[in-house]
């Protein structure tokens, strides 16, 4: 399981920007979370078999902007790294027809130049009560900004008055960068999770 996925994204974005791959412009970095902090994502590498993972918060790269479908980079997924928005939708988010309200996704979508310039983490969130690790933390130093050592929860926070960027529910989301989620994620109740199904 890959831990610290919002500065796996930071680091991807700050890549891009310096290698310059791909116009910055195009990158987005999504937030998935929700007031419950309860968000099943499904094909994700520490799951088991097609149960979903449910985590508290998790980070995406999107790509948009292209002739064909915007692209998601997942660090966490079994699906192809990147992969299409469209094919993402339908296998790791599915819908949230079919799941229980508190387990409904929201995603805060960030342009990856604010998100550069904005996010800051201590990476408190990931100690112990002792102090201790919960897991090793990268070899590189705390991301910060001359103003802040800590802002993650504004990050993950899905109330739209405070933080950066757009709060989306799953369906806005996909209406905004697909065009039509119905058809991007159909999912039948049956296929669903029995642990997050109405």
């Amino acid at each position: 399981m890959t831990v610290y996925c919002e500065e796996n994204v930071w680091k991807l974005c700050e890549y891009v920007r310096t290698e310059r791959t791909a116009p910055l412009e195009q990158l987005c970095v999504v937030f998935i979370s929700n007031d419950k902090r309860m968000v099943p994502l499904w094909k994700q590498k520490s799951g088991h078999g097609d149960q979903p993972v449910i985590w508290d918060y998790h980070v995406v790269l999107i790509q948009v902007g292209l002739q064909s479908d915007s692209l998601v980079y997942d660090l966490d997924s079994e699906l192809p790294f990147p992969c299409s928005l469209r094919l993402y939708a339908a296998q790791a988010f599915r819908s949230d027809h079919f799941i229980r309200p508190e387990f409904h996704r929201k995603l805060r979508v960030i342009p990856a130049d604010s998100f550069l310039l904005n996010f800051a983490s201590d990476r408190s969130h990931m100690r112990n009560s002792d102090g201790t690790w919960k897991m090793p933390p990268p070899s590189y130093p705390p991301i910060r900004t001359a103003e802040c050592q800590m802002n993650l929860d504004d990050f993950i926070s899905m109330n739209p008055a405070i933080g950066w960027g757009t709060v989306f529910s799953l369906d806005q989301f996909l209406h905004r960068y697909i065009g039509n989620p119905a058809s991007s994620s159909s999912l039948s109740s049956s296929s669903s999770s029995a642990a997050v199904s109405r």
